[in-house]
């Protein structure tokens, strides 16, 4: 056997979750001499946690076979599991599947009873929930959780615990199932869940949280997440999947540096992993919002090759673009191919703005209309909020102010208490044009400053959006800059119409009217069309629209 002292240093590190330095020790150790089956388990979780994914497997394997071949049956197949378990999550499913299928035989040819079968039960429930059959993984968590009170394992029981609430959610039971998240992440945050279990917890309770849109759960698990990561010099594993859901977290809430920042280190974290594709859209989104053009294009092309399709953020990346043509063909092939609710609320949301921009009013409504059946069955807030601004723009649309006012309202309210700077900012820009239409001046005007404070905030925070607050001598100064041609172009541009819309009523190219709304933006410091009609209306540039033309935002972030 290893030398005991050393041996004592290598578990004392494992203990204090020093990932590194454990494996280092052990590894002197395991030099000297085989180390025992216990000390290789110890070996192979601190190798997994450090990602030496080759060196875990490899541990776990000689622990498997050390105990079988001690006679010890039900540890034999517990390593068998917890080898399972590690393969699956890199993606080797059929080896994974044949390990379990061992555990399995390992625990009959035992023929006793184990609290090892409550872990295969969990592996099956997975199985079911993930084939769509909720139902029959909600029973198998269950009986999962009955073999973890009957062996008192808190690991079963929060694992169990846990499944039980991702079932009892897509069965549609959202409240129960989000009780159940709750219970599990007590469990995880008073530390009675191993390593391993908290961060793969952890990162299922965060993907629940995002299916069913529950922003105020999001937020608190991230932070807890990175408090947990942070805790962990070592630790990398969990590293870059927490990045990713504080980005997330950040984006939403108008803290635009700190998620650019998380998305790309989440990026580098999370290379030749499954979540790669998700990161490099996360990032793709944050440049979209900030109106880099040529860097969204480029993270949404990698976040494909990571096979995480980009949309709806490539969609609305042609909208601001001005491609309205395109964006409108390629939003409505989404809606045609995603069914998943979670996907398809915010392929919706983006639909709704996309085909108003193309003036297909009949199919925004459609698609708002959906959006609101989903808000309404899903509770949350953040679905709530998309919704009632969708059915505002819509109703604005087609020319009912007064219904409009009424939803972009609430939308505004509950933009408010997510506290999600961007989004609120474009609702009251919304409310700016029904104010205008109404001749309401002074509503117009505190509407505006409203939404410029909203982007000043969030300049402060990321620099993205430079839409200047601007004293009476700056607005003087951008209007003396601005030709008399730019002028023409920027009224129109207000007023909703795409570059080929602004060229047919100038008679010039639309290549022209992109060379001036470029020169737009540069004077105007701004970066996105949302941002020039803004400042436009703020410093009093452009005469008032017709009542036709009501609907100004044409390249807003969406919530996804």
């Amino acid at each position: 056997m290893a030398d005991a002292a050393k041996l004592a240093r290598a578990r004392n590190a494992f203990e204090r979750k020093a990932w590194t330095e454990a494996c280092a020790l052990f590894e002197v150790a395991e030099g000297e001499s085989p180390l025992a089956p216990d000390d290789l388990e110890r070996f192979a979780t601190a190798a997994y946690l450090t990602e030496r994914d080759e060196l875990s497997e490899t541990l776990r394997e000689r622990a498997h076979h050390a105990l079988l071949g001690r006679g010890d049956l039900e540890g034999g197949a517990r390593s068998a599991f917890w080898l399972a378990f590690g393969l699956q999550q890199r993606g080797a499913h059929a080896p994974a599947a044949g390990w379990l299928a061992r555990a399995e035989r390992i625990l009959d040819q035992a023929e006793h009873d184990s609290v090892v079968r409550g872990y295969l039960l969990i592996a099956s429930a997975i199985r079911h929930t993930i084939r769509g059959d909720a139902a029959a993984g909600h029973d198998a968590f269950t009986r999962a959780a009955e073999i973890a009170t009957r062996f008192a394992d808190r690991d079963l029981a929060a694992l169990a615990c846990h499944g039980r609430g991702r079932a009892l959610i897509y069965l549609g039971r959202l409240s129960d199932g989000a009780a159940l998240l709750d219970e599990a992440m007590a469990a995880v945050l008073a530390g009675d869940v191993s390593p391993v279990l908290t961060g793969d917890i952890y990162c299922s309770v965060l993907e629940a949280c995002q299916e069913t849109f529950d922003l105020r759960r999001a937020y608190e698990w991230t932070m807890s997440l990175a408090r947990w990561c942070a805790s962990q010099p070592d630790l990398v594993r969990y590293r870059g999947e927490c990045l990713l859901y504080r980005a997330e977290i950040m984006q939403l809430r108008g803290q635009w540096s700190a998620a650019a920042q998380d998305a790309r280190l989440a990026c580098d974290a999370l290379t030749s992993r499954p979540a790669a594709g998700a990161a490099f859209y996360r990032l793709g989104e944050i440049h979209r919002m900030r109106g880099e053009f040529t860097d969204a294009e480029a993270a949404y092309t990698r976040a494909n090759e990571g096979g995480r399709r980009p949309q709806p953020g490539l969609s609305l990346l042609r909208l601001a673009q001005g491609h309205i043509e395109s964006a409108a063909a390629s939003i409505r092939g989404v809606l045609a191919d995603v069914r998943s609710r979670p996907s398809r609320a915010r392929a919706l949301a983006a639909a709704v703005e996309i085909l108003i921009a193309a003036r297909d009013t009949s199919g925004a409504r459609s698609a708002a209309t959906e959006l609101g059946e989903i808000a309404r069955a899903s509770g949350a807030s953040l679905l709530s909020a998309a919704s009632a601004h969708a059915m505002g723009a819509v109703l604005l649309a087609e020319g009912d102010a007064e219904a409009a006012s009424v939803a972009l309202r609430q939308a505004w309210e509950m933009w408010r208490d997510l506290e999600m700077p961007y989004e609120e900012a474009h609702t009251c820009l919304l409310i700016a044009a029904i104010c205008e239409r109404r001749a309401d001046a002074d509503g117009r005007r505190l509407e505006l400053d409203r939404a410029q404070q909203l982007f000043d905030r969030l300049q402060t925070e990321s620099g993205g959006v430079r839409m200047a607050a601007a004293p009476e001598h700056a607005a003087r100064r951008a209007a003396g800059t601005l030709s008399e041609r730019e002028l023409q172009v920027l009224q129109l541009l207000a007023a909703g119409n795409t570059n080929r819309e602004i060229g047919e009523a100038l008679f010039i190219s639309e290549r022209t009217v992109a060379r001036h709304v470029s020169n737009i933006f540069d004077k105007l410091a701004v970066s996105t069309r949302a941002g020039a009609t803004a400042c436009a209306y703020q410093r009093n540039l452009i005469s008032p629209r017709s009542s036709t033309q009501d609907y100004p935002i044409r390249d807003r972030n969406h919530f996804g």
